[in-house]
């Protein structure tokens, strides 16, 4: 998505000169968000983005691996050659993690690429009992998709609750009935000590029947092959990319998954693994990139977005826009036991961030109040039936 959407951004801003995209997957470049939905369950075969490269003179090579770059030489290494650059962007995205010990074990699968779920897909098929490691966002997507297809569903959680490293534990609680909701099962507390082929052995030395296994326990930027290169790294593994996206190194950019920014807006650096961030910092990136060729002494723009992502799990549809991790106040709007209703975080009174759960209206209107950085009445706010965009103090 992230490499895709530069090369564009560069032809639609008005680059004429040559732009190589580079990828090691065989496939079209193809969206990843139908991967857990439609291409899982056979309503697509694919999710292939509908751009004409030939049209927009991108060379695109596909199948070729990066294994290395030099930048006094301004040259990537591939198998097959080197490939020379005037300018680099990296967009390499994120991996899955994998589960200690699963590697080589029959029936466990990951689901990030388009292979992964060419590889799942007969599982569904066939309704294998299904264990999911990990109930973070895609876990529960994955989750959903199993009990449509009529497969008996455990997921097992090493945390207490759901969405342990993204939500707060009072907002998570109520999720976690979801899951039974649909007939799938849910076991917190539950770390997997190992896989047999068959079955998963818990911690505490209870076993749990899988025709299948499906890791879903996070991703890290895929970023090793940066090694040796002077490329700053943070400890999170992500390309340590400035406002602008820039790396350490002068013309290499980075965007997407595998970069972290600084953000003015929530005074810290942030590191964003969803879909809208892919869409939004390759325009910055070829922005600059653009205004550092013409050499016109232009400031280069800078990228602070509200982040923004969204899942669709137990038939439930979850926006989130922001980020709340400085946030002081938590505000419910609407009661979290029903199929709707929404949370609000305030820090010294200013929104700055959102989560929605079917309704939609307030995501809407809570992300143009995070941008616009607007203050809002605390006990307004906490009134489902006042829309966000009436909360703001006068």
């Amino acid at each position: 998505m992230a490499g895709v959407q530069t090369a564009v951004a560069l032809r639609e801003q008005g680059f004429t000169g040559p732009v190589t995209l580079i990828g090691a997957e065989p496939h079209q470049p193809y969206d990843r968000p139908p991967l857990s939905k439609a291409v899982l369950l056979g309503k697509a075969e694919d999710s292939a983005f509908d751009i004409d490269f030939e049209a927009l003179e991108i060379d695109l090579q596909l199948g070729r691996e990066v294994t290395g770059v030099r930048p006094a030489a301004h040259e990537l290494d591939t198998p097959s050659g080197p490939v020379p650059y005037d300018v680099l962007v990296i967009a390499t995205g994120a991996e899955p993690v994998v589960l200690p010990g699963a590697g080589g074990v029959p029936g466990v699968h990951l689901l990030r690429t388009l292979d992964d779920a060419a590889r799942l897909r007969p599982v569904l098929d066939e309704q294998h009992g299904v264990v999911v490691v990990g109930a973070g966002w895609i876990g529960a997507e994955f989750a959903t998709a199993a009990r449509a297809a009529g497969c008996a569903v455990t997921v097992v959680e090493a945390a207490d609750r759901p969405l342990a490293g993204a939500m707060p534990a009072e907002v998570a609680a109520p999720m976690a009935a979801w899951y039974a909701e649909t007939g799938a099962e849910l076991l917190t507390g539950a770390r997997v000590d190992r896989v047999e082929p068959g079955r998963v052995v818990l911690a505490d030395g209870r076993t749990v029947p899988a025709g299948a296994v499906v890791v879903g326990i996070g991703a890290r930027p895929a970023t090793g092959w940066l090694a040796g290169s002077g490329i700053e790294l943070g400890p999170d593994g992500s390309v340590t990319a400035d406002g602008a996206l820039r790396t350490s190194l002068p013309d290499v950019y980075a965007v997407g998954d595998c970069a972290s920014f600084p953000s003015a807006r929530y005074g810290e650096r942030l590191l964003v693994h969803h879909w809208d961030n892919a869409l939004q910092g390759p325009r910055t990136a070829a922005a600059n990139i653009i205004g550092a060729l013409a050499g016109d002494g232009a400031a280069p723009v800078a990228y602070d977005p509200v982040p923004y992502f969204w899942s669709e799990q137990f038939d439930r549809f979850v926006q989130y826009a922001g980020h709340h991790g400085s946030a002081d106040t938590l505000l419910w709007r609407g009661d979290p036991a029903e199929p709707a209703w929404s949370v609000c975080w305030l820090r010294d009174g200013v929104l700055v961030a959102v989560l929605a759960v079917g309704r939609p209206r307030d995501l809407a209107q809570g992300r143009k109040l995070i941008e616009a950085g607007a203050r809002l009445d605390p006990a307004r706010a906490a009134d489902p039936s006042v829309p966000l965009k009436s909360a703001i103090r006068q």
